[in-house]
């Protein structure tokens, strides 16, 4: 345990996109999605790297929405899943920046704790596919072996902090040493929360947050294999100003609000 922590979202950040989407086409191929979610889920994307959807209300549409989309799972179905696909689906989007970064974190002797919306099951494999054990992610309230529809924690916005300060409390550490790296705006709480924030491929209101408040600004644009990053040398974080994101949940909750609007059936 270290005295302090680094707290790394994990879409954009670590990996160079969703972690939610990247698994839609074997939860489609399974049955858990319909093909209407795949569509869903693609238009989602889309709007969310337009812009928008970062405020309260959408995050809990998108919270309801979730809940709703997988109830009836079988966890040991989706765990399944997520490690079979791992390797193909994630491991070659790891940004070669962010693991540079992450073992900096660890050979200094601080935690790191990956902190993302996306549920625990597929966060969780994503963490030690990094050498990452602590993890704070959504949660589901599980019945007997399926996912009832209800949320135990949903890990975004402002919530995010209040498991950071959990954990905080429990492990001792001063949050003013501890570190934190999004690409969101949806994550400032969590980059105001912490004494050492970066903004890391920001998108337009997260970057305007880092110029105003003289946090670093880095661009990890290299996702490479972990067989690769093994063999050549570490990329470096480059400071800069990058305007991405991406949020299947938000995304899905601007995607029913476009539908609405329009009247669609």
């Amino acid at each position: 345990m270290g005295l302090s922590a680094a707290f790394f979202d994990l879409d954009k950040t670590v990996i160079a996109k969703s972690s939610a989407l990247a698994f839609g086409r074997p939860f489609y191929r399974d049955g858990l999605i319909s093909r209407r979610d795949v569509v869903k889920s693609a238009y989602a994307q889309l709007m969310f790297r337009l812009g928008g959807g970062s405020d309260e209300q959408t995050m809990g549409r998108t919270r309801d929405y979730l809940a709703a989309l997988s109830k009836g799972w079988r966890v040991e179905q989706l765990q399944q899943i997520v490690a079979e696909t791992l390797e193909e689906l994630i491991n070659p989007y790891v940004y070669a920046e962010a693991a540079t970064l992450i073992a900096e974190h660890q050979a200094a002797g601080r935690d790191v704790v990956l902190v993302s919306a996306s549920g625990d099951e597929m966060v969780r494999p994503i963490g030690a596919l990094l050498g990452i054990t602590d993890v704070i992610a959504t949660r589901m309230s599980i019945v007997d072996g399926r996912y009832s529809g209800e949320v135990e924690f949903y890990a975004a916005g402002p919530s995010k902090v209040v498991g950071i300060r959990e954990l905080a409390a429990e492990r001792g550490y001063d949050l003013a040493e501890c570190y934190a790296y999004s690409d969101s705006v949806t994550d400032l709480p969590m980059l105001e929360a912490v004494g050492h924030p970066s903004a890391v491929n920001p998108d337009r209101a997260l970057r305007r947050a880092a110029v105003e408040n003289a946090w670093p600004i880095l661009e990890f644009r290299h996702p490479i294999p972990l067989s690769r990053r093994l063999r050549d040398r570490p990329a470096v974080p480059v400071a800069a100003a990058l305007s991405v994101g991406v949020g299947v949940g938000i995304g899905i909750a601007i995607y029913a609000r476009h539908r609405r609007t329009k009247a669609l059936a």
